[in-house]
C-alpha cells in the first residue's frame, strides 16, 4: 500500500489562489479544486507554479481527457478573472419562508408572510441587506466594502461577484473569506441556503456612515453607536437602521 498523498501547504494554495485570480482559471467561478498540471503520479510534489484552480466541470473534463492539458496551461498564465477587476458571476441560492440575518451576533428573523421584502440593514434610508421573495426562492443583496473605500463584495438578487484585486478570497464550504494580509481578515460571511446568511466580519458604508461588523458586535463608527446581542423577529420593513 502506497504512502497517502501529503496535503498542499496553506501558504502554497494562498499563491496559487493569488495568481489564478481566485478561481477557476477557466471559467473564473469560485468554486474550485488545487489541480496538478502535471498528473500527481509524475510531479509527487506541491509547488504552487505546478497548480492551479479548476472548477468540478473542468476537472473532471482534463481528467477524462477531454480537456487538454495544453489548454489548461495557457488559462493558467492567463486566468479569466484576471481579464477585470471583478469575478465571474456565481448564483447564490436560498429558499423558504422566514429568513435568519446574523451580523456581529445580532439577529434578525422575517417572516415573508409579514411582507415579500425583508430589509436587515438600512443606512440613511436605504436597505443596504436585503432578502426579497420571489416565488418559492429569496434573493439577497448586499456590498461590503474596504477601509479604503473600495468594494470588496457585491450580491444582487444573489447574483454573487467579488473584487480579484483583494490580497486573498477564499469559499470553503459555505463561508466566503475575504483577507487583506496574514490574520486580516476583512470580510466574513456565511451562507446558509434554507435559513440565511452569518455576516461576522465587513464594511457597510453609505453616505456619512461606516458600519463595521465584528464577530460580537456592529457599530456605526462615524456616531459611535454600537449594537450587540439584540433579537429582532417578525420584523416588517427593517431590521437595524442607522
Amino acid at each position: 500500500m502506497g504512502k497517502s498523498r501529503p496535503k498542499i501547504a496553506a501558504h502554497i494554495k494562498r499563491e496559487v489562489r493569488q495568481r489564478c485570480g481566485f478561481g477557476c482559471v477557466i471559467c473564473g467561478l469560485p468554486l474550485y479544486e488545487y489541480e496538478h498540471m502535471t498528473e500527481w503520479s509524475k510531479a509527487k510534489r506541491h509547488v504552487a507554479d505546478e497548480i492551479t484552480l479548476l472548477c468540478n466541470l473542468h476537472h473532471a473534463e482534463k481528467t477524462r481527457g477531454l480537456l487538454p492539458v495544453a489548454a489548461v496551461r495557457r488559462a493558467n498564465a492567463n486566468p479569466k478573472n484576471l481579464h477585470s477587476t471583478d469575478s465571474t458571476p456565481y448564483d447564490l441560492y436560498f429558499s423558504g419562508d422566514t429568513c435568519l440575518v446574523t451580523m456581529g451576533g445580532n439577529k434578525a428573523i422575517h417572516y415573508f408572510s409579514h411582507s415579500p421584502v425583508a430589509n436587515a440593514l438600512v443606512i440613511d434610508g436605504f436597505p443596504v441587506i436585503k432578502f426579497e421573495q420571489s416565488n418559492d426562492h429569496l434573493l439577497l443583496s448586499l456590498q461590503i466594502y474596504g477601509r479604503n473605500g473600495r468594494r470588496l463584495l457585491q450580491i444582487d438578487q444573489n447574483e454573487l461577484v467579488y473584487s480579484v484585486n483583494s490580497w486573498d478570497i477564499e469559499l470553503v464550504g459555505t463561508t466566503l473569506t475575504i483577507r487583506g494580509g496574514l490574520r486580516k481578515i476583512l470580510t466574513e460571511i456565511k451562507f446558509d441556503p434554507s435559513q440565511g446568511v452569518n455576516i461576522s466580519r465587513g464594511i457597510f458604508a453609505r453616505g456619512n456612515h461606516v458600519i463595521r461588523v465584528e464577530p460580537d458586535y456592529l457599530m456605526d463608527e462615524m456616531k459611535d453607536i454600537r449594537m450587540s446581542n439584540t433579537h429582532v423577529e417578525g420584523c416588517a420593513g427593517w431590521a437595524f437602521a442607522f
